[in-house]
């Protein structure tokens, strides 16, 4: 008894297109996970012993002139009390608790550091200092 055979046709998946994209999407990922964070203004920060990482919502730089920065943006020290409480409440909006990230300089005065201090926790932010 002779069975027959079925023959089968075989589909093929054109691949060629497949290795272009995925070769785009690599690139795309590395290129943007590499880039610097562009909301900071270069401080002379303090040496530190613990590494841990905090996702920065606000950043407010402090430098060595004693000039505040809410991002890139130079606010008038009288207003950084105001400006501050109104980045916080803006990104309540969007986030549970949000995290001031302080990036002082080493010359920055101690009082000013911790009045930026005092107004997150006030306004119940997470409070975060940036050291080397």
């Amino acid at each position: 008894m002779k069975f027959r055979k079925k023959h089968r046709e075989e589909s093929e998946v054109f691949t060629d297109s497949l290795n272009d994209i995925l070769f785009i999407l690599l690139m795309f990922f590395l290129i943007t996970t590499t880039m610097a964070n562009p909301n900071v203004v270069k401080v002379n920060v303090p040496k530190g012993s613990k590494d841990t990482k905090a996702k920065q919502n606000i950043v407010v730089s402090i430098n060595k002139d004693q000039q505040f920065f809410i991002g890139q943006k130079q606010v008038d020290p009288s207003l950084i009390d105001s400006f501050l409480l109104e980045e916080i409440r803006r990104q309540k909006l969007t986030i549970d608790t949000p995290t001031v990230v302080i990036n002082a300089d080493t010359a920055a005065y101690y009082g000013e550091v911790y009045r930026i201090m005092r107004i997150a926790k006030r306004d119940t932010a997470n409070v975060v200092a940036i050291v080397k």
